[in-house]
């Protein structure tokens, strides 16, 4: 009896077999009942492309006139903040109880993404404080702590993640930073150390501070707490002179004896590790969607620029050369594409996400160096002035390989994943 007898009954075969089917019988699999056509990855439900647009075009209105002078006086213009937050783009996956959008993480990798085409300084303002504050907030907080601080950022209170110190960057938990119990009568810590590469620092009221309260356990003394930003010994240091994101602020945070409530700490105490990897492991998608976003803009101002520049009598976009650079470019993106939003989705739907997390932020950083350096050479001489956006897009990729994990610390992970799988 041949396989397609034995097994007729129990398969739902297609009206038109196809030739793999008849010719390899060996090969024929039980049919799903179910032929309903999969949506492609990258195609946005009408919910998600008008969110898009609707943040796509709020950056080239309000953000794109001020890149240039945020860029040069090192900082946001002001008002920017207010008007993020009056759009709904500092509370997206903030739960519409507390005030917030009630939206999806792959919403908020859209408004990153939609921003860093313009500006990604001011994303990553957002990239942090989606991803990690209010996701961490989330997860781990109480239901007091939500009650409090959920309503404020989403509505007016910017937030921080503060884990990198001098000596502990890949490193992640060597921290020197000590929590110790408070003598005071009401308990809670106090708090010694230095944080240094804070983004939204200067802006931000509340931060998410990784310490440990027991140097002797390893990574299991680390514990997270919630500090306000006018709490007594906490001040916030000097702000870094980047060469890239100029507008985003990158601070060092001072604590002298900081006095933490008991109620401030987040989620329970030496397992702030767990807290970190994990939030971690969703910002770097978070960071993949800002490097495909300046990796979009900047191939859209250099097809741009190939069309209305003119040599040897005609557009530079008319010349193979150049035409071939730009197909590369919008292949690499699309690629980039491609695992960023798979990443995202997987998150979304609640299924393993870290291999694909790590990959994206790894080759999406890759990309966005690539493009924007391929822009410059596009521009020209242009492209090395700072009258044309180019080198702007240069500058900000840099940063890509470097901060949420470094590009080795991504192949070191996806290596642990893959080879797993072999063993």
């Amino acid at each position: 009896m041949s396989l397609r007898t034995k097994f007729a009954e129990k398969l739902i075969l297609p009206a038109h077999l196809p030739v793999w089917y008849t010719a390899r019988p060996e090969a024929q699999i039980r049919l799903s009942k179910s032929h309903a056509t999969p949506s492609p990855l990258t195609q946005l439900s009408e919910e998600e492309n008008l969110f898009y647009s609707t943040v796509r075009d709020f950056a080239q209105e309000k953000i794109e006139p001020l890149v240039r002078s945020m860029d040069s006086d090192q900082q946001l213009a002001p008002g920017l903040v207010k008007q993020l937050f009056e759009l709904g783009l500092l509370g997206i996956e903030a739960p519409e109880a507390f005030g917030g959008a009630g939206g999806s993480f792959f919403d908020a990798v859209l408004a990153i993404e939609a921003i860093s085409t313009v500006d990604p300084g001011v994303a990553v303002l957002v990239d942090v404080h989606n991803t990690l504050v209010i996701n961490a907030l989330r997860r781990w907080a109480t239901d007091a702590q939500k009650a409090r601080w959920l309503p404020r950022l989403a509505s007016d209170t910017l937030g921080a993640y503060a884990l990198s110190e001098a000596g502990s960057g890949s490193d992640a938990f060597a921290l020197q930073t000590r929590a110790e119990p408070s003598d005071s009568p009401r308990g809670g810590y106090r708090l010694s150390g230095r944080k240094l590469w804070i983004s939204n620092a200067r802006e931000a009221g509340l931060f998410i501070v990784f310490a440990t309260v027991d140097p002797t356990a390893g990574h299991r003394g680390i514990t997270a707490f919630l500090i306000e930003k006018d709490a007594a010994g906490f001040t916030v240091g000097r702000k870094e002179d980047k060469l890239g994101i100029r507008a985003s602020s990158t601070c060092e945070l001072i604590f002298d004896c900081c006095l933490i409530p008991e109620e401030n700490l987040l989620g329970e105490r030496g397992k702030g590790y767990k807290i970190a990897i994990e939030t971690l492991n969703e910002g770097r998608i978070g960071i993949g969607a800002q490097m495909l976003g300046l990796a979009e803009g900047a191939w859209h101002h250099a097809a741009r620029y190939a069309q209305e520049r003119r040599q040897f009598g005609k557009p530079i976009a008319e010349f193979q050369a150049v035409q071939f650079t730009l197909a590369k470019m919008a292949t690499k993106i699309e690629a980039a594409r491609l695992l960023v939003y798979n990443a995202a989705r997987l998150k979304d739907a609640g299924k393993p996400y870290v291999k694909e997390a790590a990959m994206a932020k790894l080759f999406a950083s890759e990309v966005a160096e690539r493009v924007a350096s391929q822009c410059v050479e596009i521009f020209g001489g242009n492209g090395f002035v700072r009258d044309y956006p180019a080198e702007k897009y240069y500058r900000d990729a840099k940063i890509g390989k470097i901060y949420e994990g470094t590009s080795n610390m991504q192949l070191a992970t996806i290596a642990k994943q893959v080879l797993k799988k072999t063993s």
